[in-house]
């Protein structure tokens, strides 16, 4: 991990994924790029010699201002921090400059959903994760004391996702963290235990993963409701992060399919990181 891209609106979301950005930085000696996407309308962008043109150049200087007011932050002390400005209105675009800046990682601030169906189904989360070809990181609230000691990776076995489960895996290996895999097993598509190794072993396979302990010391965890069940078998076993993978074409939608209404308040502070198929 070399470069980690913070998009930014000045929130204070914004400011608490930039603290853990911080943090990584400082661990893995890695640089930052700080976005911020203005969103201006082509009318004022291409009129020039008119009142519109000097708008858009005063919200340029303004957003500049803006910056070096937010970048004030003594926990950026002796890390790199590149700034950019962007005039893109869609947030799938962010992986533009994701690949532009060479990112190893996305880290965003999200604005107070409770649950993860909420945080990121038909949100602006959303939209970035479905498109970037990179993980993302998404930060609810202050965490100074962030770190990815141990993490847990909720997956259903999906042959699907076993590329987005060697990325994960390998990620986490390179930054020495206990990588935790995990299958929830509900009511309404419940499988014996015979049913679940088999599949989880097929899975691995096919996933390129060689490394048994992953295979042996994967949890199967019985719960009414998955989001209800990765979250509490996260808190049992004391996890800092939970790391689910996602599908390009359809987002993190058919993760939910169980249509899961209700949110799990408590356990809802926990950083989720997403892989893409």
């Amino acid at each position: 991990m070399k470069k980690i891209l913070i998009p930014i609106d000045f929130s204070d979301h914004s400011e608490y994924a930039l603290e853990v950005a911080a943090t990584l930085a400082k661990k893995n000696n890695a640089s930052l790029v700080v976005l911020h996407m203005m969103g201006l309308s082509e009318a004022i962008l291409t009129k020039d010699e008119s009142r519109e043109m000097l708008e858009a150049i005063y919200y340029m200087k303004l957003a500049e201002k803006r910056f070096s007011d937010f970048l004030d932050k003594d926990y950026l002390k002796g890390i790199t921090v590149e700034t950019t400005v962007q005039n893109y209105k869609e947030f799938h675009e962010i992986n533009t400059v994701a690949n532009d800046f060479k990112a190893d990682l996305i880290v965003m601030g999200s604005h107070g959903a409770s649950g993860l169906k909420e945080v990121f189904v038909g949100s602006n989360t959303e939209k970035v994760v479905r498109t970037s070809e990179i993980p993302v990181l998404v930060v609810k609230n202050r965490n100074k004391d962030f770190k990815m000691d141990k993490v847990v990776f909720a997956c259903d076995f999906n042959i699907d996702f076993a590329g987005a489960f060697k990325k994960a895996w390998e990620f986490f290996e390179s930054i020495g963290a206990e990588f935790q895999v995990v299958f929830i097993n509900t009511p309404e598509k419940f499988l014996s235990n015979q049913e679940m190794q088999e599949r989880a072993f097929k899975f691995m396979l096919h996933s390129g993963v060689e490394n048994t302990d992953v295979y042996d010391n994967t949890a199967y965890y019985c719960d009414y409701r998955l989001e209800h069940g990765i979250y509490s078998f996260s808190d049992e076993v004391d996890a800092d992060m939970v790391v689910i993978p996602t599908h390009g074409r359809r987002g993190l939608a058919h993760f939910f399919s169980e249509n899961i209404g209700e949110a799990i308040v408590n356990h809802s502070d926990l950083p989720i990181m997403t892989f893409k198929v």
